[in-house]
């Protein structure tokens, strides 16, 4: 297995605006040899659209993987995103690394990405297949309850189709992984739920006759500075705890490096090899967050993996 860590959005506290901002993040981390970049979905918020910013950094770069983390694909049009998908591939062999999600982040934001009122899971298992069948298909019919294709195609055609990831933690969301998926990326989940993750993933893989390769399953880490304030510290764990009550947010919020290297270990001890990393409160400059991350946690990609 392979232990890969890359970067997730990493917001300024002062900076130009996400225009700029993003293309000195890419040629930052392509500087660095980072492995990856993983943008979020959020329409309404200041952020780059993933797909876009996807496109962007991989235009900038000849080395760096880019990702999302996650786009939402309910409400979008799946046949587009075959394509955009398509073509990305065929720009940047190898390093486009597609995840999907079926709910926005925000709930305001569910009235940007529509879809009938309590179908939205199946809605996305539907939009999903579609996506899958016209990367690696030269022509697809399809009539089912949402969408309905005549002899469609996209192109350029992949010679192999990408890795499609998706998230979620419920159950339902875990079973969805492992009848669809090539892959999880898990959120606010501690070691010991990501590692039973797997295993209903796992499960719900060989009820369906497929397989996840083991290096498949991944978590995003939110990292508190070294140097961060209590109060820092406080505001960014009172975040996790307005999206997960029920659990103690400081075994989900490393403070330092020392914790955050701790936390990718007990991951890796229970199958979790890819990670996204982000700073869990805006940082004043990149160079120092960037290379913290460099000498403390890229070196762990080499102590853990088992080539």
């Amino acid at each position: 297995m392979k232990v890969r860590i890359g970067i997730g959005s990493v917001p300024l506290a002062c900076g130009p605006g996400p225009g700029p901002e993003l293309g000195a993040l890419v040629d930052e981390l392509e500087a660095r040899r980072i492995d990856s970049l993983w943008l979020a979905d959020q329409a309404s918020g200041p952020l780059i659209d993933p797909l876009v910013g996807m496109a962007f950094a991989a235009s900038r770069t000849r080395n760096l993987k880019v990702g999302s983390g996650v786009i939402v694909l309910p409400g979008r049009n799946p046949a587009m995103v075959a394509a955009q998908l398509a073509s990305l591939v065929a720009l940047a062999p190898k390093r486009i690394l597609p995840a999907f999600g079926v709910r926005p982040a925000i709930g305001a934001e569910r009235q940007l990405f529509p879809a009938p009122d309590g179908s939205r899971a199946a809605l996305f298992d539907e939009s999903l297949e579609v996506v899958r069948r016209l990367l690696a298909e030269p022509r697809v019919t399809h009539h089912g309850r949402f969408l309905h294709l005549d002899d469609v195609s996209v192109a350029p055609l992949p010679p192999r189709p990408p890795d499609i990831w998706l998230g979620g933690r419920a159950p339902a969301g875990l079973r969805r992984v492992g009848r669809l998926a090539d892959g999880w990326l898990g959120s606010f989940v501690t070691p010991d739920e990501a590692g039973d993750a797997r295993e209903q993933i796992e499960r719900a893989a060989a009820d369906a006759g497929r397989e996840i390769e083991d290096d498949h399953y991944g978590t995003n880490i939110a990292v508190v500075a070294p140097d961060a304030s209590d109060a820092e510290v406080a505001a960014a764990r009172e975040r996790v705890v307005r999206r997960r009550p029920d659990l103690d947010p400081d075994g989900l919020v490393p403070h330092g490096w020392g914790e955050a290297r701790e936390l990718v270990r007990r991951f890796v001890d229970v199958g979790i090899t890819k990670f996204v990393v982000r700073p869990a409160a805006p940082v004043p400059a990149w160079a120092g967050f960037l290379d913290q991350f460099v000498d403390e946690l890229m070196p762990l990609e080499d102590e853990l993996s088992d080539d």
